[in-house]
This record gives C-alpha cells, sequence and structure tokens, in this order.
C-alpha cells in the first residue's frame, strides 16, 4: 500500500464522529420520506378519472413491477458492501470496476424482464387475478413501464455504490429529481392531456430514464478515468464469482423476510376483513419505521464495510457502535410517537370505524415493534457492510423456522394477536442470531 493510499485509509477509518453518521444518513431518511408522496399522487390523479377501474389497474401493475424489481434489490445491498471494503482497502481501481459491474447486471436484468413480459404478466395475473377491464388496463400500464425496466435495476447498484462512497445527498437529489418530475408529468399526462392510465406509464417512464442519466452524470468522475472499463478487471473470475455468492445470499435472505410478511397479510386474511385492513393499516407503521431506520442502516453499510476492507477492527467498532447508537434513538422516538399519536395516525388512515377498532386493538404491537426490530436492522446494515451475507441468509433462515413454529403454536390459541407477536419474533429472533455472529464478523477484521 502506497503511502497516499495508506494516509487516506487512515482518513476513511478514523474520523467516525456523529456528524459524519447523519451526514450519510439522514439525507436517505428525507430520500425515503418522498416515496408515499408519489404513490399517493399515482393514486390522486387517476382517481380524478371518477372510475374504479383505473386506481386498481395502477396499483396492481405497480405491486407487479415492484415485485419483479425488487428481485434485483440485492444488487443494492451488494454493490455498498463490496464497493465500501474496496473504498477501504484503498483499490480505486475496483470501486470503479464495481459501478461497471452493477450497471451491466442492471442492463441484463431489465433487458431480462423486457424479453420476458408477456409470460411474466400473465403468471403474475394467474397469482393475483383481477377484473376484465382492471387487467387490461394494468397490462397496458405495464408494457409502457416495463421498458424502463433496465434503468430503474442499474439504479439499485448506482444508489448502492454512491451510499458506499457516502455521496447520500446525490442519492437524495436523484429521489427529489425523479419524484418531481414524476409528479409534474402525472398532472400533466392525465389531467391536461387526458391519458389516463398510460399517462401514469408514461410519466414513471420518463423519470426513471431521466433519473439514470442524472445518476450517471454524478458519476462522472469515475468515467473520466479508465478504471471503470479496464476489462481484465471488471471480468476477473475470482472477483466475480465473490460478487455472485454475495449477492445470491442476498437475495434468499430477501426472499425469506418477503415471505414471512406475505405470509403475514395470507394469515391476517383468514380473521375476517376488518382485520385484514387493520393489519394493513398497522403495516404502514412497519414501513413508517424502515424509512426512518434505513439511511442508519445505510452509515452502517458504509463505515463498517470501508473499516472492514482497511482490516480496522476499531474503527469498525466505533461505526457499528455510533450507527446503532443512532437508530436507537429513532426507534425509541418512533416508539414514543406511536404510543401518543397512534390513534390519530390509524384515523388518517382509515375512515371506518370497525377498522380504526380493530387497528387500536392491536396498536401495542406497534409501539413494541421498533424497539424490538431495532437490533435486527441495525446488525443487517453492519452484516451488509461486512459482505457477511452469508451469516445473513442462514440467520434469516433461522428466524423464518422460528416465525414458522411461533405461527403453529400461538395463532390457533390467540387469534391475530398470535399472528402479531409471530411476527415481533420472528424480529427478535434475527436481531440476536445475527448478535450471536458479530464476534466473528469483528475477528474477520482483525
Amino acid at each position: 500500500m502506497t503511502d497516499t493510499t495508506a494516509q487516506s485509509t487512515r482518513q476513511i477509518t478514523q474520523q467516525i464522529t456523529h456528524r459524519r453518521v447523519l451526514t450519510i444518513a439522514l439525507p436517505i431518511v428525507l430520500a425515503n420520506a418522498t416515496v408515499p408522496i408519489l404513490g399517493a399522487v399515482d393514486t390522486g390523479v387517476v382517481g380524478q378519472i371518477g372510475l374504479a377501474a383505473p386506481i386498481g389497474a395502477v396499483g396492481i401493475g405497480a405491486i407487479i413491477l415492484g415485485a419483479l424489481y425488487w428481485i434485483f434489490g440485492f444488487l443494492r445491498m451488494g454493490t455498498v458492501g463490496l464497493t465500501s471494503q474496496a473504498r477501504g482497502a484503498g483499490e480505486d481501481g475496483e470501486v470503479a470496476a464495481l459501478l461497471t459491474r452493477s450497471l451491466m447486471i442492471g442492463a441484463v436484468g431489465g433487458v431480462a424482464l423486457v424479453v420476458l413480459q408477456v409470460p411474466l404478466m400473465w403468471a403474475s395475473f394467474q397469482v393475483s387475478p383481477a377484473s376484465p377491464e382492471v387487467e387490461t388496463l394494468a397490462r397496458d400500464y405495464m408494457r409502457i413501464r416495463i421498458w424502463s425496466a433496465p434503468a430503474a435495476i442499474a439504479m439499485f447498484g448506482i444508489t448502492g455504490w454512491l451510499v458506499a462512497i457516502e455521496r447520500t445527498r446525490a442519492v437524495l437529489v436523484l429521489q427529489l429529481w425523479m419524484n418531481g418530475l414524476n409528479i409534474s408529468l402525472d398532472l400533466w399526462f392525465v389531467m391536461g392531456l387526458g391519458w389516463g392510465v398510460s399517462g401514469v406509464a408514461f410519466a414513471t417512464f420518463l423519470a426513471e430514464w431521466s433519473g439514470l442519466v442524472l445518476a450517471l452524470w454524478f458519476c462522472r468522475g469515475v468515467f473520466r478515468g479508465v478504471d471503470w472499463r479496464a476489462w481484465g478487471r471488471v471480468f476477473d473470475v475470482v472477483r466475480l464469482r465473490h460478487m455472485a455468492s454475495v449477492n445470491t445470499d442476498i437475495m434468499i435472505r430477501s426472499m425469506l423476510l418477503q415471505a414471512i410478511f406475505v405470509s403475514f397479510l395470507f394469515f391476517g386474511a383468514g380473521f375476517g376483513d376488518a382485520t385484514l385492513a387493520a393489519n394493513q393499516v398497522l403495516m404502514q407503521f412497519l414501513f413508517i419505521t424502515a424509512y426512518g431506520m434505513d439511511g442508519f442502516a445505510a452509515a452502517a453499510e458504509a463505515l463498517v464495510g470501508q473499516a472492514m476492507g482497511a482490516r480496522q477492527r476499531a474503527a469498525l467498532r466505533r461505526g457499528a457502535w455510533m450507527t446503532r447508537f443512532w437508530g436507537l434513538v429513532v426507534v425509541v422516538t418512533l416508539a414514543v410517537v406511536f404510543a401518543l399519536m397512534g390513534g390519530a395516525i390509524i384515523d388518517l388512515m382509515t375512515t371506518s370505524p370497525e377498522v380504526r377498532e380493530v387497528a387500536r386493538t392491536y396498536l401495542p404491537y406497534m409501539v413494541a415493534a421498533p424497539l424490538l426490530g431495532w437490533a435486527s436492522w441495525m446488525l443487517d446494515g453492519i452484516f451488509i457492510g461486512a459482505t457477511r451475507a452469508a451469516d445473513m441468509r442462514n440467520m434469516m433462515a433461522i428466524s423464518f423456522v422460528i416465525y414458522c413454529a411461533a405461527i403453529w403454536a400461538l395463532m390457533p390459541v390467540f387469534g391475530n394477536h398470535g399472528l402479531w407477536l409471530a411476527l415481533l419474533i420472528s424480529f427478535v429472533a434475527r436481531g440476536i442470531s445475527l448478535g450471536l455472529r458479530y464476534p466473528a464478523l469483528e475477528a474477520q477484521a482483525a
């Protein structure tokens, strides 16, 4: 390692302060806050048409495409961990090569979705059937939006890369640009030109491609050099195999986590419409918590990854401790807010007296959820930064089995209370199991 690289590594890993953690985390939190606004505008503009079918079509089309894109969500997490470690090790060439690999994976994945769109749409509507009118409109929506799949998936990789090099303000600008343009085009295409569901799809299509262009502009410093197209490094078999292994383990972990949430909603449907609706309302509390925690988990990913790459155990421990501290501040604050204002939040989300009453019955679980889930959310970020993806996969598998056992034991006796207890138990199980693996993570950095 050269003197310059060594000095850069020391600067990266030793100056871990509260200010640095907040500088990384807060732009991500603000960026996440804009996501629900876009969904509300998409629904609101088609709602002005005065028919139910367009609202349902946009909703189901967005859910299906979101699920397909989510398959590639591993690209963001894997890219953060690998890039932050390369940065901590002073490997500037590998940092640039990782950006190229991520863009290539995004392009290949997006093109695959475009090519396979017909069977994928057919399979989606077999799983989630809708009325003929809604299905026709949803297909029109998806046929337009699917052409921006390469851009949407590539953005996972670019976002992870920007987080790894601590340029989260760029991530915030990207989110504001894409959502702002999307909303403006929604209003123009749907309410001004009368394009209906197709207008919403075209707005998103243009916003996603423009977002990719802006993201590439933010990365222009890399493209001025030659490392990003050093094809021998980009296609290095050992590095590609390691990247594939990390991403595969993260994907399996994410699929198991998704299985927990999907099954939760499925089991909740068996308790009647009011309980199902109440559970859906209360799930929004979990989403709010996840959005708030995501920024500090991202800070953990970047700081822990850099310390791991530099092989500085003390810096890793400090980065893990400081990000966990701020994560704890967030969950305690949210728990207090949910305890004091949870009823008012429920009333904002639904006007049904029955759903309001049922949701209030289970509100205490939402007060407990941030506190019980804190360790699992923060340790996820720490393990992603350290690219200990196999541990994440294995501990998630253990948590999934514990969740299934809790469902089997508790739900027949306690009903929906048992369902919520099983979900919270899965959070605790993941936090404890990852916590038990943390010493091995630190030892690896030594």
